[in-house]
């Protein structure tokens, strides 16, 4: 089990506070978080049993994608604490965030990559990511199967040179298997620079469990052209 919020009960906004009415824009605000200096929403809240701590973009382009992602992950967290009850040490959530840009305004595409780490208890300590990519000329989400242009094979490129770039980071288990390295469903979360697409893996997606989060740079000369 990856995470867990496919089955999220969504009942948290009460336990920290924030509710959001439904006419109101989406905001940092409110998911109870406060904005700093650098445009970033800091979620901090702890109870009895448990610890969150979220950080992401206040100023994506795409709010309400992100503040909806954010929204579910929190209340999926908080429906386990509820649900659980008490242990030895406090339940866990925290999420991080790395930025990307490429391209010049106003054509230019913005990535958000939030990583998650979740501890419930027992085996269910995960690690997962979660991307948006966004293009400003367009005023579109950017997902992988809008990333190249139709007919186009580009996990034919791709998968070697993800491989190549685990293993010359020396990621243990870093032999992926056709059928996986040429699965897209595992290409979902990706950034975009002018250069590069990062690709990040929670562990277990495209190596084994052991081996933990990864993520590969493939140089975007090397793959089709872009369809942005």
């Amino acid at each position: 089990m990856r995470h867990l919020l496919a089955t999220a009960v969504l009942a948290s906004a009460a336990v920290l506070g924030c509710p959001q009415a439904a006419a109101e824009p989406p905001s940092c605000a409110s998911v109870g978080g406060s904005v700093d200096a650098g445009q970033l929403c800091h979620v901090h809240a702890t109870g009895q049993v448990y610890a969150l701590n979220m950080t992401f973009p206040a100023d994506y382009p795409d709010e309400q994608a992100l503040i909806d992602y954010v929204t579910q992950s929190r209340d999926g967290f908080l429906n386990v604490v509820q649900t659980t009850g008490p242990r030895d040490h406090a339940y866990q959530m925290e999420a991080t965030t790395e930025q990307h840009s490429a391209g010049q305004p106003p054509h230019n595409t913005r990535s958000v990559v939030l990583k998650f780490f979740q501890d419930v208890g027992g085996s269910r300590t995960s690690t997962w990511y979660k991307s948006f990519n966004y293009n400003q000329g367009t005023k579109q989400p950017i997902t992988f199967d809008t990333l190249f242009a139709p007919n186009t094979s580009p996990l034919d490129a791709i998968f070697p040179l993800v491989q190549r770039d685990l293993q010359r980071q020396d990621v243990a288990g870093a032999a992926i298997l056709p059928s996986t390295g040429l699965d897209s469903t595992h290409y979902q979360n990706f950034a975009i620079t002018d250069d590069q697409l990062i690709f990040y893996f929670a562990p277990g997606e495209m190596l084994p469990a052991f081996a933990g989060a990864s993520q590969a740079q493939v140089p975007r000369n090397a793959i089709p052209p872009l369809a942005i």
